[in-house]
């Protein structure tokens, strides 16, 4: 009796001493758009005792670096250079290989993803199934992977991305199949969009999303971006023809056609839009505290170099943290995240077992 005392003790003394982590992270890169950043075990120390868990992953996309263009000036970003970007599959193996070198303990705080691919490549699905096969026990998503997004889409090298073809059906048919997590970027509108409109590709994206029902999806920065700002509804009819953005987001939250799909709410350039005013932040906090179980958070931050420059979208997010109920606030910063990430962890070991077995 006494050892089992002992050990009650020890346990009690290890939960109390363990950090009271303010937040996980669903959407950080860990390397920039020439595959350089830190290493698991250093973003470790970034983490440190303010964010529990991370989605683990770097950026599919490689900027080239032609001299032709940019002189001895080396791009790191895809606003650096008018040089195409290219799809980079090492990124996987490159992030395997850097889970696998932690602990036990540490693999524990991080979710690695596969974004290694092309979603315009009909044999994407064929790259992920690799990556899944080559490293056992690692992965338990897909993305961030892009179709439309301002100012990059154009620039990757090869066939444009596209919600229509028949390689992004694939791949969230593979994930819904094996229980990956898709976090997908995909603009809602595009760039310098006439307001009152409906917005370019909101049709196609919904179209997909219903079409793929066992996907788990996470719909990154509520399909916001740098210049794609929140859908003005017309004024003479908003309801119905031409809703404004949370409008929008709220009709998809109450489909339940999309009860597969949660929003990140990541990302500098989106939080300008949410924290704008203090009315902007009323309304974000009213939709989020209606569907408190289909929001997220991310940062969104590029290879951080130290916990300030991590966090500081977090805290940008602070008026709207103020506004939520503590259950909401509670589920977008911790529990939404481990309770999508925890069953794809067991849904995506389950797929790998049986097909080892095969």
């Amino acid at each position: 009796m006494k050892h089992h005392a002992v050990l009650a003790a020890l346990f009690l003394a290890a939960v109390s001493a363990a950090p009271a982590y303010e937040l996980n992270d669903t959407h950080v890169h860990v390397t920039n758009y020439v595959q350089e950043g830190p290493s698991a075990r250093e973003f470790l120390k970034t983490m440190g005792d303010k964010v529990g868990r991370a989605a683990l992953f770097g950026i599919p996309l490689q900027q080239t670096w032609s001299h032709e263009n940019s002189g001895d000036f080396a791009p790191t970003y895809y606003l650096h250079t008018d040089a195409p970007l290219y799809y980079y599959s090492f990124t996987d193996a490159w992030i395997a290989t850097q889970y696998l070198a932690l602990t036990e303990e540490e693999r524990a705080r991080f979710d690695p993803m596969i974004t290694g691919f092309n979603p315009a490549d009909m044999y994407a699905v064929d790259h992920i199934r690799r990556v899944l096969q080559a490293y056992p026990g690692v992965f338990v998503g897909i993305g961030e992977f892009t179709i439309h997004k301002e100012f990059v889409s154009a620039k990757v090298a090869g066939d444009t991305a596209s919600l229509i073809d028949p390689a992004v059906d694939r791949i969230f048919d593979f994930a819904g199949d094996v229980g990956l997590i898709a976090l997908i970027h995909e603009d809602m509108d595009m760039p310098f969009a006439k307001q009152g409109a409906e917005p370019a590709y909101l049709a196609q994206m919904k179209s997909l999303l219903s079409r793929h029902p066992k996907t788990t999806t996470i719909w990154a920065h509520v399909g916001l971006g740098r210049v794609i700002r929140p859908v003005q509804g017309s004024s003479a009819d908003a309801a119905e023809r031409h809703p404004g953005h949370l409008e929008i987001a709220r009709q998809i939250l109450a489909d339940p056609a999309f009860k597969h799909v949660s929003f990140d709410l990541s990302w500098d350039e989106v939080a300008k839009y949410i924290v704008a005013t203090q009315d902007t932040a009323k309304r974000m906090a009213e939709l989020i505290n209606a569907y408190p179980d289909r929001f997220l958070f991310g940062t969104d931050e590029v290879a951080p170099v130290d916990q300030t420059q991590y966090l500081k979208v977090y805290k940008m997010y602070d008026p709207l943290w103020k506004l939520l109920s503590a259950d909401a606030r509670e589920k977008v910063r911790k529990g939404n995240y481990e309770r999508l990430f925890d069953a794809a962890r067991k849904r995506v070991r389950a797929w790998e077992k049986t097909a080892q077995a095969e």
